[in-house]
């Protein structure tokens, strides 16, 4: 028996790197694209440790889980790694980041998230990376979850190294990802003894192999499914373009917050201040005596294919995630959502007022 999707001609070098800059068009960037054949943690992982080691000194940032993440990556690469932590429910300021050079002028390496889906808060990029240029440090951003949901900008920036990968707000595949690279990022990996080599993990074997060469050979088979699944996706945005894109991100942000508030039962937002919250999810804290996990589960039984999720680790007791990016950017989808949400705590005798939050997302929305 044969299928289309087995029978596909094998992908050209050509068409691997016209997807590329296709990437680079979505970032308006001029930097090496470097398309990675796997999971966005596979270029996020390979960045770090192709250009940090014993005598890198990182301002790591954290207001969610990934930067936890990477600051562990960092340590064990040699780093000396200074943690920034702000409470998950705020953002990192550009003023606490300057403070912190203040403290330690050594640092030459910054690592932040953009938009953290796990925790629903959004970092001001283009003002820290203000404070990072000044300071001549390398900058290396996570954009995975806000590429799509808000601007991402690496040039304009200054950010060194930035990751995206298509399964969020792109409404993409989630088995590849893309890393821009600036010249100095390059340089640092070219002097970093430590930096990974002949690696799934060698952001260098791309550049030596591929992009010195002039993107003729490729280094090995690409994911062909995932690759063309990300031409396909590229290709959509940009016949809707970028900013319709965006806007209907934000509008869903908007339309989850107010249709939250107006719903009551004891929800409200996770994120305290409107201009700190991602576009990509809104994240919501439950009541007193309410496990976020079971009221999600609750949720579900109508529908579970809605975009909910309770929060991660310790945060599954206290949190929901509504996680309104890509195809769930909708209006459909948080009405939908918020309306389960509230069957879910009809039962507490908490005032909750559903028509009151479907009023609420409909006119945030207009």
């Amino acid at each position: 028996m044969t299928h289309p999707f087995l029978e596909l001609p094998p992908l050209s070098a050509a068409r691997f790197a016209s997807v590329e800059d296709r990437v680079a068009r979505l970032l308006d960037t001029r930097r090496d694209v470097v398309i990675m054949q796997g999971e966005a943690l596979l270029p996020l992982e390979g960045a770090i440790r192709g250009t940090a080691g014993p005598g890198t000194t990182a301002l790591n940032v954290i207001t969610g889980p990934y930067g936890q993440t990477f600051g562990d990556w960092l340590r064990d690469c040699g780093a000396t790694v200074i943690d920034l932590s702000v409470p998950f429910h705020t953002a990192v300021t550009a003023d606490q980041v300057r403070e912190a050079f203040a403290e330690h002028p050594e640092i030459d390496f910054v690592s932040l998230v953009h938009a953290e889906a796990a925790t629903g808060n959004t970092n001001p990029v283009a003002e820290i990376g203000e404070v990072v240029r000044e300071h001549g440090a390398l900058f290396y951003l996570d954009a995975v979850a806000s590429v799509g949901a808000e601007p991402v900008l690496p040039d304009a920036w200054g950010v060194d190294l930035c990751v995206i990968g298509a399964q969020k707000a792109m409404g993409g595949p989630a088995g590849v990802s893309a890393v821009s690279v600036s010249e100095r990022a390059w340089a640092r990996m070219a002097a970093n003894p430590r930096a990974p080599r002949r690696s799934y993990l060698s952001l260098l074997d791309w550049k030596e192999r591929w992009v010195d060469g002039g993107r003729k050979v490729l280094l090995h088979a690409p994911a062909q499914l995932e690759m063309l699944a990300l031409e396909a996706c590229l290709e959509r945005i940009e016949s809707v373009g970028l900013d319709t894109v965006m806007s209907r991100h934000r509008s869903a942000a908007l339309a989850t917050r107010a249709g939250a508030l107006a719903l009551g039962g004891g929800l409200e937002p996770y994120v305290y201040e409107a201009a700190d919250a991602a576009p990509v999810a809104t994240t919501l804290r439950v009541p007193s005596g309410v496990v976020a996990s079971e009221l999600v589960a609750r949720a579900l039984e109508s529908d579970p294919t809605l975009p909910l999720a309770a929060g991660g680790g310790a945060l599954a007791k206290e949190m929901i995630r509504v996680n309104h990016y890509g195809a769930d950017a909708t209006a459909q989808a948080v009405r939908a959502s918020l309306t389960a949400l509230g069957e879910a705590l009809d039962g507490n005798d908490a005032g909750v007022d559903v028509e009151g939050a479907r009023r609420a997302v409909e006119s945030a929305w207009r």
